[in-house]
């Protein structure tokens, strides 16, 4: 017969033993993720009633359902057909060749589209980039210059006659918002883009974590626009909440 003190040792054991697996085996695995699915109270779906072109061609963009279908062809955008100022959006996005290049554009202008010609993209307005991982070995091998301005994860950035301070860390000019965890995918993998925008700050959640943003933004109201850059790329489940 086992003694009394041996068996509260045991029972510490044990317990001890369910305790350890209730904890959780690893914080980052139960790190909460921000992913905001666009639905509730007050979200709408942006589809093709919703856009018009700007300067691509009529088979540039093709809606199928909650779905468009961009050629890449010519270099251009199409916007929403009413501006906003603040407002939460939700698309999910996936690039069909390598180094392929696209983005979504915030607060853009009509002076910045103004007369705007095929194989142009807006002057005016905060860029969401969209970008596949193989840009930067293109970029590197063609140039010869090392791939450091930019990343192929979310940057946001003012375009030329924009403003925008961006959150660190930033690029090596200072002009981007670089993000601070690297989760895009990869060619014909869907990533999801949360964007808030709110009193002339932008914040981008890529696929279920915010990296990225900036504050101060000029202008910071304006067309939603997506972008058509040399390849294909499909977007789908585009929604939007607008906010006081």
């Amino acid at each position: 017969m086992k003694s009394f003190a041996s068996l509260l040792v045991f029972a510490c054991v044990g317990m001890l033993a369910i305790v350890a697996n209730l904890a959780p085996a690893d914080e980052s695995e139960n790190h909460p993720k921000a992913f905001i699915d666009g639905q509730g109270l007050g979200w709408r779906s942006l589809g093709g009633d919703d856009f018009t072109n700007v300067n691509c061609d009529k088979d540039t963009w093709t809606w199928e359902d909650a779905t468009v279908h961009c050629t890449g062809k010519p270099i251009g955008v199409i916007r929403t057909k009413k501006t906003f100022k603040n407002f939460e959006l939700v698309a999910q996005w996936q690039l069909k060749k390598s180094g392929g290049n696209s983005g979504i554009f915030v607060w853009a202008t009509d002076d910045g589209m103004k007369d705007l010609k095929p194989d142009a993209l807006p002057s005016i307005g905060i860029e969401v980039q969209v970008l596949d991982h193989g840009y930067t070995e293109q970029y590197e091998k063609s140039s010869g210059k090392k791939a450091d301005w930019f990343t192929t994860h979310g940057d946001i950035f003012p375009v030329r006659g924009s403003k925008l301070k961006p959150f660190p860390p930033v690029s090596p000019d200072g002009s981007r918002s670089f993000p601070r965890k690297h989760l895009s995918k990869g060619i014909n993998e869907w990533n999801h883009y949360y964007v808030r925008c709110i009193n002339a700050e932008v914040r981008l959640w890529v696929n279920g974590e915010e990296v990225s943003g900036g504050t101060e933004a000029n202008p910071s109201e304006g067309y939603i626009c997506l972008e058509s850059e040399g390849a294909p790329v499909d977007f789908k489940n585009i929604r939007i909440r607008e906010l006081p």
